[in-house]
């Protein structure tokens, strides 16, 4: 695979494939073998036989007997998941306004604003990189980091289904005006409100992404 380096080979193989359930490129109850991401990947055997291990610790696959079975994130997954977001998320927010920097401020705001320029110009695909962006940086943030490691693999595990609630238009309109008022709460110094909003936010994403999860799969 020529985008891949020798150094951590397994690591960067693990990614990719765990970026691929994630995000559907293998769907649910595909099988994949050895052989077969051999000849995808363009690596030998023994970087991906790591990654398929770790992919199982992760449980994103289960061994068939005949290769890895992809389970992927099911519905009780999503639920799970965004359960302990809305119980964590908030504290990210509080501690980042509690914890906040100049640095850290223009670096929310920097990102405010370029969530706003985008969605003046419907551009979706940047909007998901801003929505991943904003959330991300609140866990760096917060300064704490069990809080952010936490939330950072869980927030990875749901961008197939927050990327598909962006497209809707009436969920993107909600979520770019939660996004404004949870910054100028941050901005504003009001950790409480910060903290409230986001619990909020979450909330809502969370009802968007069952929803979305019932028509997509």
């Amino acid at each position: 695979m020529a985008t891949f380096k020798t150094v951590s080979l397994a690591d960067q193989v693990f990614e990719k494939l765990e970026n691929d359930i994630i995000t559907g490129v293998y769907a649910r109850g595909e099988l994949l073998t050895e052989l077969k991401l051999v000849e995808n990947l363009g690596v030998s055997r023994t970087p991906i036989r790591e990654a398929l291990r770790r992919l199982e610790q992760e449980r994103l696959i289960a061994d068939s007997g005949k290769g890895s079975v992809v389970l992927g994130i099911t519905l009780e997954d999503l639920v799970d998941i965004m359960n302990i977001r809305q119980r964590i998320e908030g504290l990210a927010a509080y501690y980042t306004t509690v914890n906040l920097t100049p640095e850290g401020l223009e670096r929310l705001r920097t990102i405010s604003q370029l969530q706003d320029f985008y969605y003046e110009k419907h551009d979706i695909e940047h909007l998901r990189e801003m929505d991943d962006q904003f959330h991300d940086t609140i866990y760096e943030l917060s300064g704490r980091a069990v809080i952010h490691d936490t939330l950072l693999p869980l927030h990875k595990k749901t961008q197939r289904y927050r990327r598909i609630s962006i497209e809707d238009s009436s969920r993107l309109d909600h979520s770019i005006q939660e996004h404004r008022a949870i910054f100028a709460a941050i901005a504003a110094g009001d950790a409480e409100t910060a903290e409230r909003l986001t619990q909020e936010h979450i909330t809502n994403a969370k009802e968007s992404m069952i929803e979305r999860f019932h028509y997509h799969g």
